[in-house]
């Protein structure tokens, strides 16, 4: 499963997918995009709360609707296929949905995509003087106090042009921060950052479709290459 089904177009998954299929690069698969509505930035988000703006106040409707709704229509509709394993993959703030719901429902998938993901929703404004990072970014709090799920896989891009941001002026804009934080909630977790995690940064890689496009054909070899 894919977020932000509308982009599917412009990153060309199609297109994509019959390359790597005609090369005999990858193994059979069922993709199902899912188009973000006008709610989005409230739809997609951390279930089990909001960030500081209210923002993701309906992501746990969503995921109810991956699982309620989503989900049944597929096998009622291909009734043929049988799935091994799922997975949910993301882009930017559906990055971050994608990672929330599969770390929250481990027995439901095996791995997550996350591009660009927007790893620092956080319950405090940055802006604020008791925020911390430790505490207030809410998925990497998620990884840190909730169990451990030894068949999960977890990839992850990023590019250095993501974003300017640095709030912690260390050199590093926050996107990337963000994400070399949360693989350590995850080394930390008792993950395999060599077997479990992979991440790929794109040293020319900006916050857009052309950037996930390029890293789509690395994902996919990755979980599903033969």
């Amino acid at each position: 499963m894919i977020n932000d089904g509308q982009d599917m177009e412009s990153i060309k998954l199609e297109t994509i997918l019959d390359d790597l299929f005609g090369k005999d690069k990858l193994s059979p698969l069922f993709c199902v995009a899912i188009h973000a509505g006008p709610e989005r930035k409230m739809e997609y988000g951390t279930a089990v709360m909001p960030d500081y703006k209210g923002r993701g106040a309906k992501a746990r409707n969503y995921t109810r609707f991956i699982f309620e709704e989503l989900l049944p229509y597929v096998r009622k509709n291909w009734p043929g296929y049988s799935f091994k394993e799922k997975a949910f993959a993301g882009f930017s703030l559906g990055a971050l949905s994608a990672l929330d719901i599969v770390w929250n429902h481990p027995y439901e998938f095996s791995r997550v995509g996350a591009f660009s993901g927007s790893f620092w929703w956080r319950s405090k404004d940055k802006n604020d003087l008791t925020y911390d990072d430790a505490t207030n970014r809410i998925m990497h709090r998620q990884i840190r106090e909730e169990g451990f799920y030894p068949w999960l896989r977890f990839f992850f891009e990023c590019g250095a042009a993501d974003e300017e941001y640095d709030r912690n002026n260390n050199g590093v804009i926050d996107s990337i921060d963000d994400t070399l934080d949360l693989i350590n909630e995850l080394v930390a977790k008792g993950y395999d950052p060599f077997k479990d995690i992979c991440f790929v940064l794109l040293e020319d890689g900006k916050h857009d479709v052309e950037t996930w496009a390029r890293a789509l054909p690395d994902f996919l070899q990755w979980g599903w290459g033969k």
